[in-house]
């Protein structure tokens, strides 16, 4: 955690994190207008923030956007918070709120967290209803390929829809599918009321991608949910999702087991 110590310690770090906190998403260019400072001073800033795994970046074509990562904040919370006097822990409680609260107007959510394990072990870890239910508490049912149905299992309920499909299936690479349909049944069975599922059976179909990328002997796992409607009650529900599935995730590769449920 000292690199993240480290790139929290310069005011003009915290002023980018700030402006993306603002705006996630944003290329360089843009991060350059939006403060007073030279583009070169923002590259480098903003490399001490990707070494740290504060900052996380994605490719839209030419463009390379830079979007909040609050990874290392969730670790700190829930691996080593008691090592640190009150105020700290004050403190990264108000940082961790903030790198996970995403403006309104952005309609995806990114999230990169670096796994100790294998890229064929993550790979079995994403597709494999064994384990995907042990920490994630989630069962599918898919051969994998591009093009193919899947059906989600969750609290008792069995979800299956044309348009929940295997979008790329590159092994051990990246893997991308439909999310799942938010049937009246799936509403019941985690407590959803009336006027919350309709507005997500209104709402357009997203999607989420995981890249993977050995770095050393760690995997980089980039989580990309996107597709959905501005302003979309099912985006905020998975920002609070996401963060959770994905630390269980990974102490389950590290350590053979998942975090424990809350209480």
């Amino acid at each position: 955690m000292d690199e993240v110590f480290k790139a929290l310690a310069d005011p003009s770090r915290r002023r980018l994190l700030d402006d993306l906190n603002a705006r996630n998403g944003q290329t360089l260019r843009e991060l350059c207008a939006g403060l007073d400072m030279a583009r070169q001073s923002v590259s480098k800033h903003l490399a001490v923030l990707e070494a740290a795994n504060l900052v996380t970046t994605v490719w839209r074509g030419r463009e390379k956007l830079h979007y909040v990562n609050a990874e290392p904040i969730n670790a700190i919370a829930e691996r080593w918070i008691d090592r640190y006097h009150q105020g700290r822990v004050d403190a990264l409680a108000d940082l961790k709120k903030a790198l996970e609260q995403e403006p309104m107007s952005t309609d995806e959510f990114v999230y990169t967290s670096y796994i100790r394990t294998t890229p064929e072990r993550l790979w079995q870890a994403l597709t494999d209803p064994v384990f995907t239910k042990r920490y994630w508490g989630c069962e599918f049912t898919s051969d994998w390929k591009a093009g193919s149905t899947m059906a989600w299992e969750q609290l008792g309920v069995k979800l299956e829809d044309p348009e929940q499909v295997v979008l790329e299936s590159d092994p051990y690479r990246r893997l991308s599918y439909t999310w799942h349909t938010f049937t009246p049944e799936f509403a019941k069975s985690v407590g959803l009321d009336d006027d919350v599922s309709a507005k997500l059976q209104a709402e357009s179909r997203s999607k989420v991608t995981f890249d993977l990328e050995p770095v050393g002997d760690m995997v980089k796992l980039t989580v990309v949910h996107d597709g959905f409607d501005q302003g979309s009650t099912a985006l905020e529900m998975v920002k609070g999702g996401w963060p959770s599935i994905l630390s269980s995730l990974k102490s389950l590769l590290e350590t053979g087991e998942p975090l424990p449920e809350p209480a």
